[in-house]
């Protein structure tokens, strides 16, 4: 498995990883009107050309993983972290997050999970991120925001 940058071409590929890794999110809130799973090709290209769009690959060329990123007011804003569900709990999410610090060395690190999500909580507070913030988006969604600091040096 590699982690690269991605490259145009690969958006679609990631954008139907995206549907198939955030039905779980969908299933924690029998709803799937969630942003993860209405988000165009359109709306990827513009994340894709605002910040990093990193992808992780297996052996065959197929992508498994993908996270986003951009900075922005000195925070490192990190969105939709995802692997593929059959190749989870395998390392490929802390790589790849750990991959966009790189991009990005020495700064705050900002991303977001819904309260549902303790699975994602747990993993982003076992690679050093704390909680910072709850934000209520409707009566069913609620939003912790997790941070991580790196001081330079």
């Amino acid at each position: 498995m590699t982690i690269k940058k991605a490259q145009v071409d690969d958006l679609q590929e990631i954008l139907d990883l995206q549907y198939l890794a955030y039905q779980s999110e969908a299933k924690l809130f029998n709803h799937w009107d969630i942003p993860p799973l209405k988000q165009s090709l359109a709306d990827i290209q513009n994340e894709y050309r605002r910040g990093v769009v990193l992808k992780a690959v297996d052996e065959a060329g197929h992508i498994i993983g993908s996270v986003r990123g951009y900075a922005a007011d000195g925070t490192v804003y990190i969105g939709k972290l995802m692997v593929h569900p059959k190749k989870q709990g395998q390392g490929i999410g802390t790589k790849l997050l750990l991959a966009m610090e790189q991009k990005y060395p020495n700064q705050r690190y900002q991303l977001f999970t819904s309260t549902r999500s303790k699975k994602n909580i747990l993993f982003y507070e076992k690679r050093g991120y704390k909680i910072c913030d709850t934000r209520k988006v409707d009566e069913a969604l609620q939003l912790i925001y997790l941070e991580k600091y790196h001081a330079p040096g």
